[in-house]
């Protein structure tokens, strides 16, 4: 049992009841997983928002637990995002915060942009293949 960090992804097909997503976050609650979710997260989802998904998104993300970015998660978002830049591969402000709050915290992630987080250090779950 353990918090598993939700990547933006994972809960636009739940909310959207994309890929068997909903069953699948289902069962990790009922295996005693807590699901959790970052600022980046709420920043990405609502400026997707469509109208009238207001109050179906706002209960399944405070259903979630919180997980901050403080300074040194931006500081190291920052350096994962320069380091990487470095080795040629320029991955996304957003991407590199999600992967600072996963590692910060010592949670996995559960994505499948996989390509995003190219960090060996980084616990990536898997997801199920991508059903209906």
């Amino acid at each position: 049992m353990a918090t598993i960090l939700l990547d933006s992804s994972v809960i636009f097909d739940h909310l959207n009841g994309r890929f068997g997503r909903t069953e699948f976050l289902d069962q990790l609650v009922e295996h005693g997983h807590i699901l959790a979710c970052c600022p980046v997260n709420f920043t990405e989802v609502y400026a997707g928002l469509r109208p009238g998904e207001e109050d179906k998104t706002a209960a399944f993300l405070n259903s979630l637990e919180y997980l901050p970015v403080t300074p040194e998660i931006a500081r190291q978002a920052g350096l994962l995002r320069r380091d990487w830049q470095k080795k040629g591969q320029t991955l996304s402000y957003t991407d590199v915060t999600i992967a600072a709050v996963a590692l910060s915290g010592e949670v996995p992630l559960l994505t499948d942009n996989r390509k995003h987080f190219p960090m060996p250090e980084l616990q990536l779950l898997p997801l199920p293949d991508r059903a209906g």
